[in-house]
């Protein structure tokens, strides 16, 4: 479903009825007459439709975590802010940028529109900017030769959808500015080769068994989860265009599970 056409609906919707009142119906009506109910209701409701949509157009909007492929930095069921002007002022609905503001950095959390069906939004850490070589061995993530730091940090459990219950290898690793904490499952391969399809710029990857080199397109964007071995990403699905990119996610909001998460900021 998308919110922000449904937004724009109604706020053409309840601003054409405002205009058609201020420049007609008001001046017809005699003086003590009561408003009918097909103006009065989408009178009231004009000015908050509007202020929601510009702030959820222009300044920040609230998303919810489906799913674990953010683990541990993002839970299940977290409720979270994305700045939409941090890499740029867009035109709602089309996503087209207006002024630019700042490219996506690696290591940011960002919120993007999902390259195979652009009514989803999907939530991934950047790992590669545009002309970057991004190599995937032996689960060990190297940015253009060089080799990011990590430090083993002991075990994470988490009980996934079904219930079933998982143990986790738990990583510290340094990414551009960001340091964050990274998942992996010894047992789950570095990537499923079946799993891979013929994305945009799929020439510009090379996979075998060990895992993969790619490099970024111009415009373009890899992202991976931290969740690394549960979690569908640029491996599997290619590049994110600048085009699609939402915002740069920055607090968690509210939690209903941990009310300790709200207000945590997400590096």
């Amino acid at each position: 479903m998308n919110f922000a056409l449904i937004m724009f609906l109604l706020l053409v919707a309840t601003g054409a009825v405002w205009l058609l009142d201020h420049f007609v119906l008001r001046r017809r009506r005699a003086a003590n007459a009561a408003e009918p109910w097909w103006v009065e209701y989408p009178k009231s409701f004009f000015p908050v439709i509007l202020i929601v949509f510009l702030l959820r157009s222009f300044l920040v909007e609230p998303f919810k975590i489906p799913s674990g492929s953010m683990l541990p930095t993002l839970l299940v069921g977290d409720f979270i802010l994305v700045n939409k002007f941090a890499y740029g002022i867009r035109v709602p609905i089309v996503n087209l940028k207006l002024i630019d503001i700042k490219l996506p950095q690696n290591g940011e959390v960002m919120v993007f529109r999902y390259p195979e069906n652009p009514s989803l939004d999907y939530i991934k850490r950047v790992v590669g900017v545009p002309g970057d070589q991004i190599t995937y061995r032996n689960k060990r993530l190297s940015i253009n030769g060089k080799e990011l730091m990590t430090r083993g940090d002991g075990q994470y459990n988490y009980v996934e959808t079904g219930l079933s219950f998982v143990a986790a290898q738990k990583f510290e690793e340094t990414l551009g500015t960001h340091s964050h904490t990274i998942l992996m499952l010894p047992e789950i391969p570095v990537v499923r080769l079946s799993d891979v399809r013929r994305f945009p710029y799929h020439d510009n990857c090379a996979y075998d068994e060990t895992g993969f080199t790619c490099v970024v397109p111009p415009g373009h964007y890899f992202m991976m989860g931290d969740n690394r071995d549960s979690s569908s990403d640029s491996r599997y699905w290619g590049f994110v265009p600048e085009e699609n990119i939402v915002g740069k996610a920055f607090m968690i909001w509210w939690n209903f599970d941990d009310f300790k998460r709200i207000g945590q900021a997400i590096n």
